[in-house]
């Protein structure tokens, strides 16, 4: 079915419902006229948003903030929030990375 331009994000609540519904990625896009690939970013990035809404992450718009916004205190702490979260998964990738060196230069023999 051709439609007018809308951005996907105008369909979301139509979306989110027929999924719901148990129709499949498919079906919708025939029903608002989408490529399976448009469903799948447009989905994916909805998983994204809904986890960081979960964890308490603040969603900043892309983009210099306009010259009026106010950064509120609850913005910043969910900002560091993020940061620290970030660096904690960086240590913890590295002492992972860093044991697994162990075990091998262990098991070649070198030290």
């Amino acid at each position: 079915m051709p439609r007018g331009y809308r951005h996907i994000q105008d369909y979301e609540k139509e979306i989110l419902k027929l999924r719901t519904q148990g129709k499949t990625r498919r079906e919708i896009c025939e029903k608002f006229g989408f490529s399976i690939k448009q469903m799948e970013n447009f989905i994916t990035n909805y998983n994204r948003r809904q986890e960081k809404i979960a964890a308490g992450i603040a969603i900043r718009k892309k983009g210099r903030p306009a010259k009026d916004s106010i950064v509120t205190e609850e913005d910043k702490l969910s900002d560091l929030r993020y940061k620290l979260a970030r660096k904690e998964a960086r240590i913890k990738q590295l002492e992972m990375e860093n044991e697994l060196m162990r075990d091998f230069l262990s098991l070649t023999e070198r030290k």
